[in-house]
């Protein structure tokens, strides 16, 4: 009987074993034989569900704050911030006389906000009835969606699946990825920024008029996308002998630079129009580093110097920063970088520059750094599991880290997102 049971206990375990060999290979399978379209829609699922219960358990922690009474539900708590700017300009639009401190200063106002996403949030409200907080949540994860799709295409031109699916990956798990899913523009801008650089790797130089349309109207970088496809022409220009540059590519090329130049100045064109001061966009984005170092005039290529100072002293301020744009400028010849391609590498370069010409740093810094996600297919490039878990690990404890220190209101908040 012993030696029965024994035989049936064996026999049962052999019958197991396959069955647990099985299981793992026929989810690699079913796994690979996906639609690429399908895995990136699977991680971004599984990348929104972390998100979100990162931002559900802060949200418990969070006390009564300027926007929200304690422990908000979901949507009020993504709405915080800037995103009750985006909900004014959605309700009533924006300023005609521009606010004045007591000192006499242009004070924050709706004029440092594009119209585009609050726009398009105020279209969906009309025709369903519903209300900001919620739709501006949805959209923004829509649009994450969207660029989370395109961003695969973008680097399936230049990398292998599994590199491009993981450089995805990051993308969905990044520290800033919280963006896709609260109250503000950067989703549905990184949606168009993505879709115009695939549009230009491709060179349909003509589909990009709309595309650069939208995008300079949603976030204030047409300027430095203008500078990219400037150096883009020159390239071509350059490399004609061996890549050749037809004269109707070189029309299209050219204009969409022209027009895109120009865009990226119909904004402060505009503010200046309604409001009556030629100066009235960039005063509006001087209130917001009043509180580090005063009312100052906008010099370009002087913030970051002045940010270093601020934060660090004289001279160790200065010698950072310097340091961080040697650095930063070497990165891009990294044989990792190289790989992305030369019109990516243009983009990474002039977003750089633009920052580096009008932007004060400070905690907003890591936001206004994501439209460099392309540099994730630099980082996606190493194929060894312990370093993608690992990696994936560490950013999602980033995204903790944002949360707490940049969205999250506590007392009187120096660290807005």
């Amino acid at each position: 009987m012993a030696e029965r049971a024994l035989t049936r206990g064996s026999e049962r375990r052999d019958s197991e074993r396959p069955q647990r060999r099985v299981l793992p290979i026929a989810v690699v399978v079913r796994w690979r034989i996906m639609p690429w379209w399908l895995r990136v829609v699977i991680v971004y699922a599984a990348s929104r569900v972390v998100t979100t219960a990162l931002m559900l358990v802060l949200a418990g922690m969070q006390e009564a704050n300027p926007w929200t009474g304690a422990h908000p539900a979901y949507a009020a708590f993504a709405n915080i911030w800037d995103g009750r700017w985006y909900e004014i300009i959605a309700g009533y639009g924006y300023p005609r006389e521009l606010p004045v401190t007591d000192d006499g200063h242009i004070g924050e106002n709706a004029w440092a906000f594009m119209p585009g996403y609050p726009a398009l949030v105020r279209v969906l409200m009309e025709v369903t009835g519903l209300q900001w907080s919620g739709l501006a949540v949805f959209v923004s994860v829509a649009f994450g969606l969207g660029a989370a799709l395109l961003f695969h295409r973008l680097l399936r031109t230049r990398l292998d699946a599994s590199t491009t699916l993981f450089a995805v990956t990051l993308f969905c798990f990044a520290p800033l990825s919280p963006m896709l899913q609260v109250g503000y523009a950067e989703s549905m801008y990184l949606f168009l920024l993505t879709l115009a650089l695939l549009l230009l790797v491709r060179r349909r130089y003509w589909l990009l008029f709309p595309v650069v349309t939208v995008m300079a109207l949603t976030r204030p970088s047409g300027l430095a996308f203008a500078l990219a496809l400037g150096l883009h022409v020159v390239h071509r220009w350059f490399t004609r002998s061996r890549d050749p540059f037809p004269a109707r590519e070189i029309v299209a090329s050219v204009s969409v630079t022209i027009f895109t130049g120009l865009m990226g100045l119909a904004w402060p064109a505009a503010a200046w129009i309604v409001t009556g001061s030629i100066t009235a966009y960039t005063d509006t984005e001087l209130a917001w580093r009043a509180p580090y170092i005063g009312y100052q005039e906008l010099i370009p290529f002087t913030a970051w110097f002045q940010s270093g100072a601020w934060w660090l002293g004289s001279p160790t301020g200065y010698i950072v920063v310097s340091a961080l744009i040697v650095g930063f400028g070497a990165a891009l010849f990294l044989p990792a970088v190289r790989r992305l391609g030369v019109d990516l590498r243009f983009w990474v370069a002039s977003y750089a520059l633009y920052l580096l010409a009008v932007f004060f740093p400070q905690s907003s810094t890591f936001r206004l750094l994501t439209p460099l996600f392309p540099l994730l297919g630099a980082l996606a490039q190493p194929r060894s599991r312990l370093y993608r878990t690992a990696l994936v690990l560490v950013f999602i404890a980033l995204q903790w880290g944002w949360l707490y220190i940049c969205w999250a209101y506590i007392g009187y908040d120096w660290s807005p997102p």
